[in-house]
């Protein structure tokens, strides 16, 4: 028998999108699927278009929960993960749509290989632009990624992309490691992707378009404000964590690699963002409280170059390091 999967759509301020998305999800080839729409008290029509929606498509396995107050994505996937049924869950975007063999395809190859986790490729549309990309690719060589070394290689070198929709899990390995979201996290897919890898020993890619991811202006991505890097230092702070507490020397290395590009691409970011001072000095001190490279690892090869200088950069004194940032942002 088909093993049942969950999708799960937070909804938020997305009455120009939700309708579409909810058709991808019903014109789907695999047919045991549960839906279940979490309400996060959008203060618009979406909610009544998928109540229209749904009523349209009595057949359809839809299941709608509304959050007392507004708590942000994070909760409302949580509570999503808190009411699946399914074996399997996939997190769907409600400004965003799924092609019509999405699921059905993940679903054999999750069968087939017993990952804890397979994914799918995701087209990138930009309609007011009128194009489509790919910004977010598998780059890794494998179709399979076994063993913990090996996938947590894979994820610090951007081998799989961080975002947590496209991915169909396993519920049981959700649950038997406690992998929620962490509330009011901007980048809370970063954060959970990298939890998750920690613990992942088996992941599978399938070379097929199943996600469409829409950009634009009301996207989360192109809306950073002073809070979300805040948010962006609570991150690193939770891999600083996990690179003190692993034992293993070979993944130890590689979360700390991953954390000094994390705290480097960030600032960067930041400033492109918001061009405030007092904000970046701001992070530059928070991330210089946490772990980096030592002296012994200046001398070793097995940290880059280029990987050395990241460290070096963002670490020096904060009246010499943000002029110096400056001069190369600037040049």
């Amino acid at each position: 028998m088909s093993p049942l999967v969950t999708i799960v759509i937070p909804v938020y301020r997305v009455e120009q999108f939700i309708e579409r998305c909810l058709q991808s999800v019903v014109t789907q080839t695999y047919k045991n699927i549960e839906c279940i729409l979490v309400n996060d008290v959008t203060p618009d029509s979406s909610m009544e278009i998928a109540e229209r929606f749904i009523q349209k498509n009595p057949d359809f396995n839809f299941i709608v929960f509304n959050q007392p107050t507004n708590q942000g994505l994070s909760m409302a996937r949580n509570a999503g993960m808190d009411l699946a049924k399914g074996k399997y869950i996939y997190f769907l975007d409600s400004d965003d749509e799924i092609t019509d063999y999405a699921i059905e395809h993940l679903v054999e190859l999750a069968e087939k290989t017993n990952a804890e986790m397979v994914l799918g490729q995701s087209v990138c549309i930009n309609e007011e632009e009128g194009w489509r990309r790919n910004y977010f690719p598998i780059e890794s060589k494998k179709d399979i990624l076994q063993g913990s070394k090996e996938i947590v290689w894979n994820f610090v070198k951007g081998q799989y992309p961080v975002m947590a929709c496209d991915k169909l899990v396993r519920m049981d390995f959700l649950m038997k490691n406690k992998l929620y979201f962490v509330k009011d996290l901007f980048s809370q897919d970063v954060l959970w992707s990298f939890q998750s890898m920690l613990k992942f020993e088996k992941i599978a890619f399938l070379r097929e378009d199943t996600y469409l991811y829409y950009f634009h202006g009301a996207s989360i991505i192109h809306n950073r404000g002073e809070k979300h890097f805040g948010n962006w230092i609570t991150i690193a702070s939770y891999m600083d964590k996990a690179y003190r507490e692993e034992k293993d020397f070979y993944k130890k290395k590689l979360i700390l690699e991953y954390l000094v590009d994390f705290k480097a691409t960030t600032l960067q970011m930041n400033w492109k963002a918001q061009q405030n001072e007092e904000l970046w000095k701001r992070s530059y001190k928070a991330y210089n409280q946490l772990s980096g490279l030592s002296l012994s690892n200046y001398f070793s090869s097995a940290y880059s170059t280029k990987l050395k200088k990241q460290d070096l950069f963002y670490r020096l004194p904060l009246f010499v390091g943000y002029k110096f940032f400056r001069w190369r942002f600037d040049r």
